[in-house]
């Protein structure tokens, strides 16, 4: 029988409260006691990866201490309600079912009469079966020429982590010559977005990709209508130069407007959505199906790793309960991602949707006020950039940050250059071990603005190379770790109603409906 408690209300939770025990990194990580430390505390990862804990303020007794956590808060059966159709979206009365678009972890889930396993994959084959053609010159402008780019129309969850994954694989594709076409993204009502990408593209031979669940996205649309003003004045027929990823009841669905028509449906939310239709369709036009397909397979078998019970087996469990003794235990309000990869740019901006939104919660899955923080602030950017912009608020500020590293031992390009007796990459891995150490071991110095204090706790996911298959597995790992949290503090982490009230404000100022200083600042604007 699952049991929705509040954290606060588990024994275990209140156990690890009262210990309250402070590791000292500083010794911990010190001498070849640290060097034992770092081989013990690390857990394999899907893809290639292994999760290394080392540098995180816990011990043999702490990690007893969460493993009762997990058993007590039943997170792994928990996951298996969520992968075998339970209603986990208790908000919007919904399944919960992204992990189904890379695999069937557990038993069939019908919704709505269909088997949507089934479903998920006869979308993905069918956008392949499109890609293909288009790849090969079956599918093409007016003019019978070929497409050379895609360019993605949408917001949230519909740009950002297919953006992210578009980033991350490219330089790669082009190595490997897995390439196919460019792509580009607009998502802001801005209208200087859509007008810098518009300038930037061959429109002729540009096909777009509008996403809307919907099809009534406010911003989304404005930026359609945008595209759609500039192909006419390029004397371009829209309707050859579009294609909708959308709901099957919405008005896109059987729309003219649309050289195609692929669909997603309510039980993916926007920022779980990179595996769905939503990056299926621009990913194959971007680097053909196979890659997307290696992409999935990552992340479904990060998926089966996140079954397992034992969270000293499960990376994305222990992250997770690692994560809430710092947030909840610790007083830690804030966490760091850190990819030592360019190709990982806009992955911290992802994570921040996909963790903020989700767990940005002041109340528990039934509508209650939480006593207990949840969800921490997500920021980062790639090293070595970070190094020299907020890092030293990181080394020697007064708040305390837990920082997640990213790493790899090689890059994509398979270029490089060596000066002063090293190369790019390994300048740029000496740069991410250094930074573990110095953060959890400090420096002492009599000069108090040279001293750093250390226990600056930090891990961090290390592969040999950013292939698909460890992308998949790095989002997946990311998606189950929010999941894991958000069972953890008793949310739904799978609406966002905290997005809504803006929009509803935004429309009353656009149909001029105001008052009070809501209109004084609509004036101020020139609305």
């Amino acid at each position: 029988m699952i049991a929705w408690k509040n954290l606060n209300q588990l024994a275990a939770f209140q156990a690890l409260q009262q210990k309250n025990e402070k590791v000292d990194l500083t010794r911990e990580m010190a001498g070849e006691a640290g060097a034992a430390r770092v081989s013990r505390y690390q857990i394999p990862m899907a893809g290639g990866l292994t999760y290394v804990y080392a540098a995180k303020q816990v011990n043999d007794q702490i990690l007893s201490g969460l493993s009762a956590l997990a058993e007590e808060a039943q997170l792994a059966e928990k996951f298996q309600e969520l992968y075998e159709g339970a209603v986990i979206n208790t908000g919007e009365k919904r399944l919960v079912l992204h992990q189904l678009t890379r695999g069937q972890l557990g038993k069939a889930v019908v919704a709505d009469g269909v088997d949507k396993r089934a479903f998920y994959v006869a979308q993905q084959e069918k956008i392949a079966d499109f890609a293909r053609k288009v790849h090969a010159g079956e599918i093409v402008n007016e003019k019978g020429e070929k497409f050379t780019t895609v360019t993605q129309i949408g917001i949230g969850g519909s740009d950002l982590g297919p953006r992210a994954m578009y980033l991350a694989l490219v330089n790669g594709a082009k190595a490997q010559g897995s390439f196919r076409m460019e792509a580009r993204f607009i998502s802001n009502v801005d209208p200087d977005d859509a007008a810098e990408v518009l300038r930037s593209v061959d429109l002729a031979h540009t096909l777009f990709i509008l996403v809307s669940k919907s099809g009534t996205t406010l911003e989304t649309l404005t930026n359609e209508a945008f595209v759609k003003d500039a192909l006419k004045n390029a004397g371009l027929n829209p309707a050859r130069h579009m294609i909708a990823v959308t709901s099957e009841t919405s008005p896109l669905a059987s729309s003219s407007d649309y050289l195609a028509a692929f669909f997603m449906d309510d039980y993916i939310g926007g920022r779980y959505s990179s595996t769905s239709a939503v990056g299926c369709a621009v990913l194959s036009l971007a680097f053909g199906p196979e890659i997307f397909a290696r992409f999935l397979q990552g992340a479904a078998d990060a998926d089966a790793m996140a079954k397992e019970a034992d969270p000293l087996k499960n990376a994305a469990m222990l992250d997770a309960l690692i994560g809430v003794y710092e947030r909840n235990i610790l007083g830690y309000p804030s966490t760091a991602v850190l990819p030592y990869s360019q190709a990982l740019s806009r992955f911290p901006a992802h994570l921040q949707q996909l963790d903020m939104e989700s767990n940005g919660k002041s109340v528990n899955r039934f509508g209650e006020p939480v006593d207990y923080a949840t969800g921490p602030v997500i920021f980062g950017e790639p090293g070595t950039n970070g190094q020299h912009s907020f890092y030293q608020l990181l080394h020697q500020g007064t708040d305390i940050v837990p920082l997640q590293f990213i790493g790899f031992r090689k890059n994509q390009a398979g270029m490089d250059v060596n000066i002063q007796n090293s190369t790019s990459q390994q300048k740029l891995c000496a740069n991410v071990a250094a930074q573990i150490m110095a953060f959890a071991c400090g420096k002492q110095d009599e000069n108090r603005n040279k001293h750093f204090a250390g226990n600056r706790p930090s891990s961090i996911i290390v592969g040999d190379q950013l292939t698909p298959e460890a992308l998949g597995a790095l989002l997946a790992h990311f998606e189950n770790k929010v999941m894991f949290q958000g069972f953890l503090w008793n949310l739904n982490s799978f609406d966002q109603e905290g997005v809504q009230l803006g929009k509803v404000l935004a429309k009353k100022v656009l149909a001029h409906e105001t008052d009070g200083a809501l209109k004084v600042y609509s004036d101020l604007l020139n609305i």
